[in-house]
């Protein structure tokens, strides 16, 4: 495979091609809605028909373009590969500029490999403007791939608000009864933290094009720049901290987080929490925390972010514990699991970051594969409230099985893909933050106490309520849907050798990077400009 792909020479066109696709595809869309504009009946279900399929396809191709990335990536090299470098706004000192490395390239795979099977979620569900829903599936996509092969930090920008216009409609127009409050929390929460990380790039920009006279937004002459004056660093770093926890989300950034999940359609909650959390998450590992290594690893500012985390981690778990609706049980796990990621990446080891790393691809699949189940389980009986149903593993074994396979997964059960992260994260933060880790760990413990308590009642509980006698088990379609997602489940968890490999030499050079360079700053470092 890689020597096909080198004799095709995927490495310099394939990011363009991965941002190019969707594009062309929410064109076609909507030259397509203007053909059946006066469409109705069953010509109208012939159009939206065309429109999903479409969609799916242009996804799958997204899909099947990006896979190569899986052998063409050079696994021991910690640097950018398949580069692409060419002018946009020149006097802005902006180039379109992209790469990967072994932490982007996992992020690319999850996003196409989520995206598809997003599609296939809200077949059904979406049943009104189906064009309009599509076209935005696609350009959410286009943005959450730009913000992952970024780098020229200008270009990092717009593609992180290019895809928070397409979800502040998904989720306004075709989420729940609350959808409009929901989709504004979550404009607003995620605006204001942009607007700061606006400022900050701004500021970076002329700093980095100071000689030249013009900005310079290349992420690498951001990262060659001299040190910064600590109160400056520590501002700048503060802007970025706050646009990224909000997305995270992290404690106590996190209350529009429940909202929008409960509110969003399925595929909607399920491109939330599988790939959109993770933009935060990246957001640190990939700016904030190299461009400003001294603030980072300040003992005070890393003992506040530690500390934030560990109780998100148990916060989301104590409150997951007590929700009456499954949805939202769901939602308030992944503040737990998202707080884990950020102890991780903080504790700042080789194993604790590889584990956060591998704890925000498995989050992905299993919460998204969490959001696709729950929502087969509304459209058939219109309920998320867990209260409605009991003992219906009788009735839907297959469901039953998928749901209890997906939740093992979440509690970190060995031979699941959440084992491997969560196992690596408290390994490796024991070595640096042995207190927190240990009360961290108290949230495994709850994890397994809410999800497994939900499962008792919605699967094995009796089965009193007449109508639960009567639902559907899983069709051929949901079944295709959740295949993918269940092997990556076992895989992962068995033999996570591969992806492990692919991420080793990115994490290791992103923990001697920061290291080495908070140590040439400590001497000098003044929090605030004390």
């Amino acid at each position: 495979m890689p020597a096909f792909l080198e004799s095709i020479g995927y490495n310099g066109w394939v990011l363009t091609a991965l941002l190019v696709i969707p594009v062309m595809g929410a064109l076609l869309l909507w030259a397509h809605s203007f053909t059946v504009k006066e469409a109705t009946g069953a010509a109208l279900e012939r159009a939206e028909r065309t429109a999903r399929l479409l969609t799916l396809a242009v996804l799958t191709l997204e899909f099947v373009v990006s896979v190569g990335l899986w052998w063409s990536l050079d696994v021991s090299s910690s640097g950018w590969q398949a580069g692409v470098d060419l002018p946009w706004i020149e006097s802005w000192g902006a180039r379109f500029s992209l790469g990967v490395d072994g932490l982007s390239l996992m992020m690319v795979l999850l996003t196409t490999v989520l995206m598809p099977l997003a599609v296939l979620g809200g077949w059904t569900s979406v049943s009104r403007k189906v064009h309009a829903y599509h076209i935005l599936m696609l350009l959410l996509t286009m943005g959450m791939l730009g913000v992952f092969v970024a780098r020229d930090l200008f270009l990092f920008y717009v593609m992180w608000e290019v895809m928070l216009i397409p979800m502040y409609f998904i989720v306004g127009i075709w989420g729940g009864e609350r959808r409009i409050y929901a989709s504004l929390k979550f404009f607003i929460y995620t605006m204001a933290g942009s607007l700061l990380m606006l400022v900050a790039i701004v500021y970076l920009g002329w700093q980095a094009g100071i000689l030249e006279g013009r900005p310079n937004f290349s992420y690498d002459a951001m990262m060659a720049m001299p040190d910064l004056d600590p109160s400056v660093a520590f501002w700048l770093f503060m802007a970025f901290f706050v646009a990224f926890a909000v997305k995270v989300p992290m404690f106590p950034f996190h209350t529009w987080l429940p909202d929008a999940h409960v509110e969003a359609p399925t595929a909607g909650s399920v491109v939330l929490a599988g790939i959109l959390l993770k933009l935060g998450t990246y957001g640190f590992l990939r700016i904030a925390i190299p461009l400003f290594p001294g603030i980072a690893m300040h003992p005070t500012v890393r003992t506040s972010i530690i500390a934030l985390s560990v109780i998100g981690v148990i916060y989301g778990s104590l409150v997951a514990l007590v929700q009456p609706d499954f949805k939202k049980l769901v939602a308030y796990s992944s503040v737990a699991h998202l707080g884990m990621v950020m102890l991780g990446v903080f504790a700042m080891t080789k194993e604790s970051v590889m584990g956060a790393v591998m704890v925000m691809i498995g989050h992905g699949v299993t919460t998204g594969a969490l959001f696709f189940l729950i929502g087969m389980m509304y459209e058939r009986k219109h309920s998320r409230l867990i209260a409605d149903y009991g003992g219906i593993a009788k009735v839907v074994p297959i469901f039953a099985t998928a749901l209890t396979v997906v939740v093992l997964s979440s509690i970190g059960v060995p031979g699941t893909n959440g084992f491997i992260g969560e196992f690596l994260v408290l390994v490796g933060s024991f070595q640096t933050a042995p207190g927190m880790t240990t009360i961290s760990a108290i949230g495994v413990i709850l994890a397994a106490a809410y999800m497994l308590w939900a499962v008792q009642r919605i699967l094995y509980n009796p089965l009193d309520k007449p109508s639960n006698a009567r639902l559907t088990d899983l069709n051929w379609r949901e079944i295709g849907l959740l295949a993918p997602l269940l092997f990556l489940i076992v895989w992962m968890g068995v033999y996570p050798a591969p992806v492990l490999r692919r991420i080793e030499a990115s994490t290791a050079r992103f923990v001697e990077q920061v290291e080495r360079r908070a140590a040439q700053q400590r001497t000098t470092m003044s929090l605030g400009g004390r």
